[in-house]
């Protein structure tokens, strides 16, 4: 044999004696299973290659591929949303961890767990200012920036640990996206098969949760309560102890954008995502009690924090620091809302309540009221909604992006009957709704994905319409085109007299949609849009129908003359 041909043989790798060891990469994929994660959303690089062969090797884990770190987070996002489980995203190191920052932090804003696996530089680049492919000058700072936790990997044979450390914190009260940084030469690097057991001993398994006897007391004598519903409720699964409430002491009740589903919101008691309006503030004025459950009282949904909450104000919540955080309480109530409730309905089943009539009845009159004043305002897209109402599935999902159509109708006249049916952009970013719209109908492949859109925000992520294509996920999508960013257009007007920036030239959407895939047409009335939508449902495929507000009608979006007014200069 020459010297050529031992060289050769030598740099040969041995694929077979790679693929017979354990390396971190391994280990990664042993601790998503672990945790019961099914799918993985992500792109492809050279700084998680082995963690992708690791995937591939082991079969377990659907790998989806995006068209950018941006939308793969925002699937992972809505893929947790949706089903209640943990989200994996996987992106590149430096300008891949980078471009899924925005996204991360809508994450954070919804607070969603969230595993964010990005490669970093080799170990002995990092730091060293030496511009190591990819190398950001501190990623680690960075992801800490957008995540609720972010943690750099020191040492290989440690990986077992570190990756349950941020399962755990992802998972954990408050909820919230986590990064781990991999350097991508410990990726392949081989480690002991050993096995790390956690023990963990409970005390007390039978500990009774203690309600105190006064808050029993104010639920039961309680003649004007409200309940104001938040995601603690779906997160917990506590939408069937929540109606047995509703049931027993007859408040009204609201919800959080984020609570949409907490109950079906065709409940005549259910008042709905219609907190920031006259009616409801009037029955927080003259409540005598509020009992809020998972609640984070957004500015948005309370008037930026002005709403009169009433003294007899119980906070049922699973994290201690939502205590006083933004309204004070009589009493919080720290524990899960499934569990504080089903007590409280236990202590509550022996006492005679006698509901006010003449309540309930103000009651049902004002969830008929704020949903006429909304129907008045936004003209013929009241039987827009009342249209998807009627054709869709009473299990669909609903997706609102940043548009004037989600802000004003889209998020209240669409009822929506079960949790995790509903979800929206809770950081106000434009743009995400379609790669959520996917990571949702990956999550949950049995029910219908809708999504309301606007032909800016679109343009954000328009390229991951071809994941959809590739991932067989027939989702919905109802193009809003207004030729522009309407909300800003409206802003600018209201602020300034004038606008900039604002208007768009866009593409022949249905062309776009057509060349990607999807089936298209364009409506031009409340009829074609009854029409479209239904070739949409039977299409059973990725479908776009480009509504022309234009041609339906301009709709007006309108905001406080005090946040309008903070736009404009200052003296002083």
């Amino acid at each position: 044999m020459n010297s050529q041909t031992e060289i050769t043989a030598v740099a040969e790798p041995d694929v077979k004696d790679y693929q017979a060891k354990f390396t971190v990469a391994d280990a990664i994929v042993k601790e998503l299973l672990q945790a019961g994660v099914e799918a993985v959303f992500g792109i492809v690089s050279i700084h998680n290659m082995p963690i992708y062969d690791a995937i591939l090797r082991d079969g377990n884990i659907r790998s989806v591929t995006a068209r950018g770190e941006s939308g793969a987070v925002n699937m992972a996002d809505a893929y947790a949303r949706a089903t209640g489980k943990l989200g994996v995203v996987i992106t590149s190191t430096g300008t891949g961890a980078g471009n899924g920052a925005g996204s991360l932090s809508e994450t954070w804003n919804s607070g969603t767990p969230v595993l964010h696996i990005t490669g970093e530089a080799d170990s002995n680049y990092i730091g060293t200012d030496q511009r190591y492919i990819h190398e950001a000058k501190d990623q680690l700072k960075m992801m800490e920036g957008v995540n609720k936790a972010a943690y750099l990997l020191n040492r290989p044979k440690q990986i077992i640990p570190f990756m349950r450390k941020a399962i755990k914190e992802a998972l954990t009260v408050p909820t919230g996206p986590v990064t781990i940084s991999i350097p991508t030469n410990f990726q392949a690097q081989i480690i002991p098969q050993n096995q790390l057991i956690d023990v963990e001993t409970v005390q007390n398994p039978e500990v009774k949760i203690n309600i105190p006897a006064d808050v029993i007391e104010r639920l039961a004598l309680a003649k004007r309560p409200i309940i104001w519903a938040g995601k603690g409720v779906i997160a917990s699964d506590a939408s069937e102890e929540l109606q047995k409430l509703v049931d027993k002491i007859q408040p009204a009740v609201v919800t959080s954008e984020s609570g949409k589903g907490a109950i079906p919101e065709n409940h005549p008691l259910c008042i709905g995502n219609f907190s920031a309006t006259s009616q409801v503030k009037e029955l927080l004025k003259e409540s005598d009690l509020l009992i809020s459950i998972g609640v984070r009282f957004r500015g948005g949904e309370t008037f930026d924090w002005t709403l009169p909450v009433p003294e007899n104000h119980i906070n049922i919540d699973l994290n201690p620091h939502a205590f006083n955080r933004n309204f004070d309480t009589l009493y919080t109530l720290v524990g899960d809302a499934k569990a504080v409730l089903q007590e409280i309905n236990s202590a509550l089943s022996n006492k005679r309540i006698h509901p006010d009539a003449t309540y309930v009845a103000e009651v049902k009159s004002a969830r008929q009221a704020v949903r006429e004043d909304l129907r008045s305002q936004v003209g013929p897209y009241a039987e827009v909604a009342d249209i998807m109402r009627e054709l869709l599935p009473e299990n669909t999902i609903l997706v609102t992006d940043v548009t004037i159509p989600g802000y004003t109708w889209g998020n209240k006249l669409f009822d929506i009957y079960e949790p995790r049916d509903y979800l929206y952009m809770t950081g106000g970013g434009i743009g995400q709704g379609l790669p959520m719209a996917i990571g949702a109908q990956i999550g949950q492949p049995k029910k219908p994905v809708v999504l309301i859109a606007g032909d800016g925000g679109f343009m954000v992520n328009a390229g991951e319409m071809i994941t959809a294509i590739q991932e067989d996920t027939p989702i919905i999508v109802l193009l809003f085109d207004d030729g522009g960013y309407g909300i800003l257009r409206y802003y600018q007007e209201a602020a300034y007299g004038r606008r900039t920036s604002v208007d768009l030239k866009n593409p022949d959407f249905v062309m776009m949609a057509k060349s990607m895939d999807f089936e298209s047409e364009k409506v031009r009335s409340v009829d074609e849009f009854k029409e479209g939508l239904a070739n949409a449902i039977a299409s059973k495929k990725p479908y776009m129908v480009v509504v022309d507000v234009e041609a339906v009608g301009i709709l007006e979006y309108k905001d406080s003359d005090e946040y309008i007014a903070s736009f404009r200069p200052k003296h002083g």
